[in-house]
């Protein structure tokens, strides 16, 4: 087995065959491009933003991160509900009644 073997080469070439490309198929794949690059670069920095969060790669995040607010501003409001549940009973138990 000569690696340098032509006959060899043709003989693995033909057991190989290449399909034929679609008509056109460059140009519309030229034209996907020019429209995805034209749509990115017109569109506001929203549009961009939110190009970039619909990634896959960042979608995960971006979900981790809202649930991640989620929670903590879950948690920052029901301290503050609880608090001032606290001091409504507080007052309810130490003023006099006028104050009622």
């Amino acid at each position: 087995m000569n690696p340098d073997d032509t006959r060899f080469r043709e003989v693995l070439r033909a057991a190989r065959p290449s399909p034929s490309l679609p008509p056109r198929f460059h140009d519309n794949v030229w034209r996907r491009i020019e429209d995805t690059e034209a749509h990115t670069k017109s569109g506001s920095w929203l549009d961009a933003l939110t190009l970039l969060v619909f990634r896959p790669r960042f979608a995960y995040a971006t979900v981790a991160a809202l649930v991640l607010a989620g929670v903590l501003l879950g948690t920052y409001q029901g301290t503050q509900t609880a608090r001032q549940n606290e001091q409504t009973r507080y007052v309810a138990l130490v003023a006099p009644n006028p104050l009622r």
